[in-house]
């Protein structure tokens, strides 16, 4: 650590409060081919939009596209054991008022002839009005659920929904929506086509393959035309079959293995991993002899027909990888009954929701981030093909300034720890995993002991970590006033140098010690840290 002495001198509140409409609470109920399904929601309004949080979600497998037979009638078995799953859905539902729940049902009640008195039924059962939506109005509130808490992307992002009667296709900018198709192939009714009695084999499996490749050609070339720079799978058939590639070990034929990091809960689906499941399902001729690590059993027989309309998907559009969202039409459907979509990054309203939650003060988290930004604006930029350059640095770091203390919910007493651990495990929609993590390191960071970073060989951000621990150190007396106009440069590859007004630094005399300490942690971990008064 080396002080110098040289010459001349250099030199918003935000309030977020509840959603009302009556209450906070609204509610999906999604009546799906394969599966009913019903979530209930808080809703928050904050400065950047709508921020939802999941109260409880109830899942029946009902597959009432098995149900429906030659003349697109839907069987009475079938038919009663919707009711049976609506009328759950309806107690639970009990209290609610009408502009707190909205109802839709997609494609094997759009094709069923005897629709309407199942609709009629239902309606009675669930105490709500139920809507038949359009396969495209379907693929639009499943790009809104999915975009909202998807990844941050720039450039057109496409969304595919496998469902079981049919599959949706988005491609959309932002919250947008912007291309928009529904083809009639889904799980159920193309396991019953090609697989039926349970039957399975390469040939019928070659055949399935062929014909949603056929249907899919039909809109490849209008989708391949608009290009995109993210793919995600939503709801229920990418999700099962990424956590198959997941728990089997077929996470193969990865360009960037990164995404392995990023996704290593299941939540990625490679074309190379897609080709291994199918020769694991072809070694046997029963669908109820398929073993495989994770595969639940109401999955089971529509198992053959969603794997095969994935791998026509991947061939078709030429797709490599694939990252998996859980929301998805519901999600959608809770937003457009919000009345409103966001235009704002997702991450912002999460960090905005995470701020009220754990009551952050708020005064002290803008005067860190605004001091941090001042530094790290002062240091050249990444490289545009950089690890570190995949996300915007200014944002995150001014995430990470925004909740460096909401770990002070816990404990004061190793606070950092607290927030980092948040930051890394709970819920955060918009955020990767990847983003998550490298949040919860400069939380980790930002004060204490630099060890526990420098044994990391990922950690990557070290210039915004620096940037973060010097405004905390500057920013102690927790107030504005008399803040330095401090100058910080690069020394080296792997140092930093602080310019400060010696005047300043004689009136301060708790900070000059803190930055000695500073700059002497620094050089403990091998990193040059020199402080010029000046």
């Amino acid at each position: 650590m080396t002080i110098l002495n040289t010459s001349t001198p250099t030199s918003e509140k935000i309030d977020i409060e509840p959603f009302q409409a009556g209450s906070d609470l609204v509610a999906a109920v999604d009546l799906g081919s394969n599966s009913f399904r019903l979530l209930i929601a808080k809703a928050y309004s904050t400065a950047s939009g709508m921020q939802l949080k999941t109260i409880d979600m109830l899942r029946e497998p009902i597959r009432l596209a098995a149900g429906l037979n030659s003349n697109k009638t839907l069987d009475e078995a079938s038919f009663e054991r919707g009711l049976e799953a609506i009328r759950r859905f309806g107690e639970r539902l009990r209290g609610f008022k009408g502009e707190q729940v909205r109802a839709v049902a997609t494609n094997t009640l759009r094709v069923a002839r005897n629709a309407h008195r199942f609709i009629a039924e239902a309606q009675l059962a669930l105490g709500f009005p139920i809507e038949i939506i359009a396969g495209v109005e379907e693929a639009r509130l499943i790009y809104i659920g999915t975009a909202h808490e998807a990844p941050a992307v720039d450039g057109n992002r496409l969304v595919i929904d496998v469902g079981g009667g049919s599959t949706e296709f988005i491609i959309g900018k932002g919250y947008e929506p912007k291309l928009l198709e529904s083809l009639y192939i889904g799980c159920v009714s193309h396991s019953m086509r090609f697989f039926p009695n349970g039957q399975i084999d390469a040939h019928s499996f070659k055949e399935a393959e062929l014909s949603a490749r056929r249907e899919v050609q039909v809109i490849s070339k209008s989708f391949l035309k608009a290009g995109w720079q993210q793919v995600v799978g939503s709801s229920g058939t990418a999700r099962a079959l990424a956590d198959l590639i997941y728990e089997n070990h077929l996470l193969t034929g990865l360009a960037d293995t990164d995404y392995v990091i990023d996704n290593g809960f299941g939540g990625i689906i490679t074309r190379q991993g897609l080709k291994e499941l199918k020769q694991r399902v072809l070694q046997v001729e029963k669908i109820k002899a398929i073993d495989l690590i994770g595969l639940k059993e109401d999955r089971r027989l529509v198992l053959p027909g969603g794997l095969a309309i994935m791998i026509a998907i991947f061939d078709e559009l030429g797709i490599e990888s694939m990252e998996v969202s859980d929301a998805a039409l519901r999600v959608g459907v809770l937003y457009d009954l919000l009345g409103r979509t966001q235009h704002h990054d997702m991450r912002f309203v999460t960090v905005e929701h995470f701020m009220q939650r754990y009551a952050v003060d708020r005064s002290q988290a803008q005067r860190l981030s605004t001091l941090a930004a001042n530094f790290l604006s002062q240091l050249p930029k990444p490289n545009k093909n950089s690890q570190e350059s995949r996300i915007d640095n200014l944002s995150l770091l001014g995430w990470a300034a925004n909740l460096h203390e909401i770990g002070l919910s816990i404990s004061h007493n190793g606070y950092h720890k607290h927030s980092a651990y948040i930051a890394a495990n709970a819920d955060m929609p918009g955020f990767s995993k990847n983003d998550q993590t490298r949040l919860a390191s400069l939380l980790l960071g930002h004060t204490g002991k630099l060890g526990k970073l420098s044994n990391n060989s990922g950690f990557i951000d070290w210039k915004m970590l620096f940037c973060i621990r010097l405004a905390h150190v500057l920013c102690r007396s927790r107030n504005d006033d008399d803040l330095p106009n401090a100058i910080v440069g690069l020394d080296g590859n792997d140092g930093f140098t602080v310019a400060l007004n010696h005047e300043w630094a004689e009136r301060h005399p708790l900070t000059e010690f803190s930055l000695q300490k500073e700059a002497a942690e620094w050089e403990r971990i091998g990193r040059k840290y020199q402080v010029n008064l000046i």
